[in-house]
């Protein structure tokens, strides 16, 4: 899982290797021991290094678009596209490649994955113009997938059964979530190092240590199962087509703005006649690979609507909180007293999560996340232009606590309601799963990032409107501001001009501050309005079975 121009959409984790096996093979690792805790570390710290590996080369781009903009001479729009062309083949081939893990036996998967990842990781050194960067950004994007289903895979390996479910998804989702925060913290070192290479060259070198661990600490197997079929590799495309175009539109249609770029209507006719063809065909098939039908019903719906909330409301701080100080002109190693704090919080978020996730403390833990969320997004919604990082350390705390507390048990919910259903259906929980965090963390971005342009074009306007020369104070600002240039001009007009210059770049940081403000104000609200939903369902769920509801005949 962003600047105002980045989208932090977080490493998506597969759902589909929380070891659950299709009808026709045993399920034998539920009968496997528990490693000695030894090995357990091992597997913990392997799945940390993988999940870590994937995370910050996703993230590197993302967080450094300013200053890898000037190693490409690109514009801030042109180094996007490096953001949007990673993310459009990686938000739907983990689909994919949950079955054809299953055809071909995990530890092929294992070895094949990691070596096509340091070879795209090893490409990142040969790009040095904007164009062979997009190129190697797209390759990344489509390697990094199955990196982030093997850090998973890790994680629940190392832990039995009975705490899979609880510690095992927590700390992956965890890792996942800090990986954003820490490639904030160490880019700036690894930028004086050697810029775009110097971010890179420790990628590759986390790649090729993540190659010698899968190598020697080897996945428990599992049966191979023959579970491709011809019409997956038609269905498949036209996901992948329709998500990928969807991902580029949530990055650059902000950036270009929705309206402005005719591309932008075709990508979305073209995104949605994929996604629609795909429907048609999976819905007539007798083993689909998404069950449409199911994830249509009430209960996935729900689901879908709690993880994408999530998505939203954290968009205050990956595109909020963080974007906010580097318009007020602060850069990462001027920030990173906050990233140790958010990094922290997380990690006592997933801590306590893993320690206490049930799946009847679901709806609790939720409570608690919103509730953080609520209270921190209406604390920053106080900023001024004199706040700096350690004036939110708390409110980000309790955000980024949040956060980690929040994804683990809906992903948990989602996880359950599939295998209710059966396990062939995990593969369309995975869809779920993709849109809601992959492209949820891109639809999150998007619509703060346009909320606050829309926001700090009406507050512009509000306080250009009551600006005149004429107002004696307005004038004395001017010549103010104007009196740092007093020994450089001799002209009187070009001095004014200059003054009138800067005092229109104050209103603009104003006007940016007053619209952050709106946007953390609309997160508050948005938290605390699906925690007013969420008591509200919890008070009819309570009351239905309690049979409140039903006629006193009907209650007998």
């Amino acid at each position: 899982m962003a600047t105002t121009n980045e989208t932090e959409a977080r490493p998506e984790a597969d759902p589909s290797s929380a070891n659950v096996q299709e009808p026709s093979r045993p399920e034998s690792p539920a009968l496997l021991p528990a490693k000695p805790f030894a090995v357990a570390a091992a597997y913990v710290a392997a799945a940390a290094l993988l999940i870590g590996t994937q995370g910050l080369g996703m993230n590197f781009v993302a967080a450094n678009t300013n200053q890898i903009q000037g190693a490409f001479g690109a514009t801030q729009l042109e180094i996007n596209w490096l953001i949007a062309a990673y993310m459009a083949p990686n938000v739907s081939l983990t689909l994919i490649l949950t079955k054809v893990r299953t055809q071909f036996g995990l530890r092929r998967f294992a070895e094949l994955g990691i070596c096509i990842f340091v070879t795209a990781s090893l490409l990142h050194l040969f790009a040095h113009d904007l164009h062979s960067a997009i190129g190697v950004r797209f390759l990344a994007g489509m390697a990094a997938s199955p990196i982030s289903t093997l850090g998973f895979l890790y994680m629940l390996e190392a832990f039995p059964p009975a705490r899979k479910m609880s510690w095992g998804l927590s700390l992956t989702l965890t890792c996942s979530a800090i990986t954003p925060t820490l490639a904030r913290l160490i880019s700036p070192m690894l930028l004086d190092i050697g810029q775009w290479q110097g971010l890179y060259t420790m990628a590759i070198g986390l790649a090729l240590i993540s190659l010698a661990v899968i190598f020697y600490l080897p996945l428990t197997p599992i049966p191979h199962a023959k579970v491709l079929q011809r019409l997956d590799f038609i269905s498949y495309p036209l996901i992948a087509i329709g998500f990928g175009l969807l991902a580029v539109i949530l990055v650059m249609g902000r950036l270009v703005w929705w309206l402005e770029a005719p591309w932008i209507g075709w990508c979305l006719a073209l995104a949605i006649l994929s996604l629609g063809l795909a429907v048609a065909i999976e819905i007539n098939r007798e083993t689909p690979l998404l069950n449409v039908r199911w994830l249509m019903s009430r209960e996935m719906l729900h689901i879908t609507a709690v993880l994408l909330v999530f998505r939203i409301v954290l968009s205050e701080q990956t595109s909020g909180a963080l974007a906010l100080f580097q318009n007020l002109g602060l850069l990462n190693e001027q920030s990173r007293g906050l990233y140790v704090v958010i990094l922290l919080a997380s990690l006592c978020g997933g801590l306590l999560c893993g320690a206490t996730l049930k799946p009847e403390r679901v709806p609790l833990l939720h409570g608690v996340a919103l509730l953080c969320i609520c209270a921190g997004a209406a604390m920053d919604s106080q900023a001024t232009n004199l706040t700096r990082p350690d004036n939110m350390y708390l409110s980000q705390a309790l955000i980024a606590f949040g956060g980690a507390l929040f994804l683990p048990p809906a992903m948990l919910a989602g996880l359950m309601a599939a295998l209710r259903q059966g396990p062939t259906f995990i593969t369309s929980f995975i869809v779920v799963f993709l849109f809601t965090q992959s492209l949820g963390g891109l639809i999150g971005s998007a619509f703060f990032g346009s909320f606050v342009t829309l926001r700090e074009k009406f507050h512009s306007s509000l306080l250009v409107e009551h600006f005149s020369l004429s107002d004696p104070a307005v004038a004395e600002r001017v010549r103010q501001l104007s009196a740092v240039y007093g020994k450089l001009l001799t002209d009187g007009r070009l001095l004014n001009a200059e003054g009138v210059a800067l005092f229109a770049q104050q209103a603009s940081r104003e006007a940016n501050i007053l619209a952050y403000n709106d946007a953390f104000l609309l997160i508050a609200v948005l938290a605390g309005a699906a925690l007013g939903g969420l008591i509200i369902h919890l008070l009819y769920a309570r009351l239905r079975s309690a049979k409140f509801f039903l006629r006193p005949a009907e209650a007998l």
